[in-house]
């Protein structure tokens, strides 16, 4: 197993599960909390039981799509325009299939938690108990201990819970604030705390976040042992994030006052001044750094990285491996058939062109030959038939790095056979956050590449967004093209962005830039949610002159060979590919572009796939996002174990009567 420090399950805590003192460790956590005095008294225990809490917190996250402490599903991006797939299994409970409406408590989230047994679990209010636990005994049963350590310990529990509260808080709205250990019972009139507002919950949170940035250190003073620990920087980048979320739409009825923006803004720069003492900034000056920072700096400190999900490579289960370069391999190149993040045509339409602007046909966008002149961000976001796409080969067979997936026809009706053995129904499908060094061995199973859950550039583009709710055009233009600038857009026209003649055209700007830059990252649906982007309803599509989502279907199509038939086992431009290789680092990329644009309109064309991207019984089906989706209400079983809590507007309670707990006031 490779010795080195994970953020989230460290050396130590492999250790602790692995060696025979666990089981004492493991028995004792159990108790709910009831550790004796000596156990505090001790930095090793303290530190296997920190390193427990961030296990418990994130030990599930293993793709960059995945969201939620604690679970990291990544069925929320499902949601979002970046992948496709409407369900009709109703055990999947999908908010986005027409076919059916949520609205019972029985349909809601179980995020909140699940009735009290027997046996802990890792669950939202056991993980803020974790942290309850520790905060309320370090400081007088470990008094023994240094205050430097006692410090970084509370730093690192008040961080925690405030993620946690941050997730229930987008999850639920307002949830009951606990920051007392209670006892684990449901019956005691003291500990039936009700669900606070919205309001006092972002006051509880921001709290943690600044208790935890006056403890703890910065990345150069945690050292390189405990590289991937929270830092000062990253409790106030966190501030910002949470204020950010607190002024937009969902939570603030009054948006398009200045206020809460003034405030998120002030926090966001104060993260950024900190940052950059730090020696955080975006990282590198071009396009092809902007995809290196995703995987040259593995379990090492990058500047990008505000916070770091560090993972572990090797060839056994026992490390905590990343999935996503699992999912996103071709099986050509040793992946897993039938895999691919296969991109909608919307998210292929939506990156600028090399200049900035947006791809209209005005601009010169051809959306068959939809590679030509675009964003160098979008090359290294997405590969496509003709493009170099390398990996470390450990299997007999050769490698092949330039990738091909289109089909032909092998008979005049219905057969078809796929390049490469490649079935992707889409013309381009997702590539970013790989590494050209991972093994494909076991399918990819044991990528060790690190996923950075907060970037620099994020904070950049947070920052750019409160300027324009502060109407400050100027500097919104100026933090965008910041982010531009890094990866080679030139700077005429504001980085192709032009003139923004109003606040709702620079909040505009600002998430359609966030849609680029931090596209598969995890972060799209809470920008849809926040903004309430799926439907007309909420007023903000038709004030920011976006189109809702509502209505709307993923598109995925083939490409396909257009000339003729031929059997299965022949593909018709095996030859005439050999010489076709597009790579954006290779000094003659254009020319490579030119020529595989000249390859594509000779061979091939589009054909829509059999089953749509978004169907139900093979039938396209739009997205229907309902309003109160947005907010979810408490589960059936929570109201059932506590009745005092209200139910959210939108839901029905326990007994089917109507929610009344309205978490915009």
């Amino acid at each position: 197993m490779k010795a080195k420090i994970n953020k989230y399950i460290t050396l130590a805590l492999l250790v602790v599960l692995g060696a025979s003192c666990s089981d004492n460790f493991l028995e004792e956590k159990k108790q709910y909390g009831f550790f004796d005095d000596e156990f505090f008294k001790s930095e090793e225990r303290v530190n296997w039981y920190v390193n427990n809490v961030y296990y418990d917190f994130f030990d599930a996250y293993k793709s960059p799509m995945a969201t939620v402490v604690g679970s990291f599903s990544t069925t929320q991006s499902t949601y979002t325009e970046e992948v496709g797939g409407i369900s009709n299994n109703i055990a999947d409970k999908s908010l986005i299939n027409p076919n059916y409406t949520w609205e019972n408590a029985a349909d809601a989230s179980t995020y909140y938690g699940t009735p009290l047994a027997d046996a802990i679990k890792n669950e939202s209010y056991n993980r803020i108990r974790d942290c309850n636990i520790m905060l309320s005994s370090i400081d007088t049963k470990g008094a023994n201990l240094s205050q430097v350590f006692r410090d970084r310990i509370k730093g690192q529990m008040y961080y925690l819970r405030a993620i946690q509260y941050f997730d229930l808080m987008r999850t639920f709205g307002g949830v009951p604030i606990v920051t007392t250990v209670e006892d684990a019972v449901s019956d005691n009139p003291m500990t039936q705390l009700p669900r606070a507002t919205v309001a006092e919950l972002v006051t509880q949170i921001v709290s943690d976040l600044d208790l935890a940035a006056s403890l703890l250190p910065t990345t150069s003073g945690w050292g390189a042992a405990d590289y991937g620990r929270y830092t000062k920087g990253a409790a106030m980048a966190q501030k910002s994030r949470v204020l950010l979320t607190y002024a937009s739409p969902l939570f603030n009825k009054n948006w398009e006052s200045s206020e809460r923006w003034d405030v998120a803004l002030k926090a966001s720069l104060e993260a950024e001044t900190q940052l950059l003492a730090s020696g955080n900034n975006l990282y590198g000056a071009s396009a092809s750094d902007w995809a290196k920072m995703f995987y040259v700096n593995d379990n090492i400190a990058n500047p990008e990285a505000i916070t770091v999900r560090l993972l572990g490579s090797g060839t056994t289960s026992i490390n905590s491996n990343n999935s996503w370069e699992r999912s996103i391999r071709l099986a050509s190149q040793g992946g897993v058939a039938g895999n691919g993040v296969k991109a909608p045509k919307r998210m292929i339409d939506l990156f600028p062109m090399k200049d900035g602007r947006r791809p209209t046909t005005a601009n010169g966008y051809n959306d068959f030959l939809f590679f030509k002149d675009r964003d160098p961000r979008f090359y290294r976001t997405f590969a496509f038939s003709g493009s170099n796409w390398t990996y470390n080969n450990s299997l007999t067979t050769a490698a092949q790095p330039t990738v091909w997936a289109y089909r032909w026809s092998t008979n005049a009706t219905t057969g078809v056979a796929f390049s490469m053995g490649n079935d992707v129904a889409s013309p381009a499908f997702v590539r970013k956050m790989s590494s050209p060094t991972v093994s494909n061995a076991t399918n990819f199973q044991y990528s060790g590449t690190d996923i950075i859950d907060y970037r620099f550039a994020e904070l950049l583009l947070n920052i750019a967004e409160c300027y324009a709710g502060k109407g400050d055009i100027a500097n919104t233009l100026n933090y965008l093209g910041k982010i531009r600038n890094r990866v080679g857009i030139p700077s005429a026209n504001n980085y192709g962005i032009g003139t923004l003649s109003t606040k709702y055209e620079a909040f505009e700007a600002c998430l359609y830039e966030r849609r680029v830059e931090l596209a598969y990252e995890g972060k799209r649906f809470w920008d849809i949610q926040r903004w309430m982007l799926y439907g007309a309803e909420s007023g903000t599509c038709a004030k920011l002159g976006v189109e809702p989502i509502n209505g709307t279907q993923r598109v995925g199509n083939y490409l396909h060979y257009k000339n003729g038939i031929s059997p299965a086992g022949t593909d018709p431009l095996a030859a005439a590919r050999a010489s076709i290789s597009v790579d954006p680092d290779a000094a003659n990329f254009q020319a490579q572009i030119t020529a595989l644009a000249a390859f594509y309109t000779a061979n091939f064309e589009f054909r829509a796939p059999p089953t749509p991207m978004d169907n139900i019984g093979g039938v396209a089906t739009p997205i229907n996002w309902r309003q109160n989706y947005y907010i979810q209400g408490l589960n059936q079983a929570v109201l059932a174990q506590n009745p005092w809590l209200k139910q959210t507007v939108g839901w029905k309670d326990a007994n089917g009567a109507a929610g009344t707990y309205n978490y915009q006031e």
